[in-house]
């Protein structure tokens, strides 16, 4: 299932990270888990009357400035998602501007600062 972060919440998303993201993400599975590193950006329940938190980490995927989307159950193990798996939001619809097909290998690229 892809996230879709609702259309009544869009200026909530583009507050915390300056950018309009399209609505819709990409699903990518790893080889390995991935871990959200401490401090990401974050938007809370209480801020939009929702019941679970989100994660949002900077990165770039084939060179395009997006964000791993991940909800603070799916971070925990709890959610629908496992942890070798990201979803990854940018102002473009992906699919389109990278022209990928499911199964298609991709690069994403992500900056922890140490």
């Amino acid at each position: 299932m892809t996230y879709t972060p609702p259309k009544c919440h869009h200026h909530l998303y583009e507050e915390r990270t300056g950018v309009r993201l399209f609505p819709g993400s990409l699903n990518i599975v790893l080889n390995q888990e991935y871990r959200i590193p401490l401090n990401p950006i974050r938007l809370e329940p209480h801020e939009y009357g929702g019941c679970v938190g989100m994660n949002m980490v900077p990165c770039k995927i084939m060179g395009v400035a997006a964000f791993i989307l991940r909800t603070h159950m799916n971070e925990a193990g709890l959610g629908d998602h496992d942890r070798n798996v990201i979803e990854i939001a940018a102002a473009v619809r992906l699919r389109d501007a990278l022209g990928l097909a499911d199964g298609d290998v991709v690069n994403v690229e992500v900056d922890h600062p140490d």
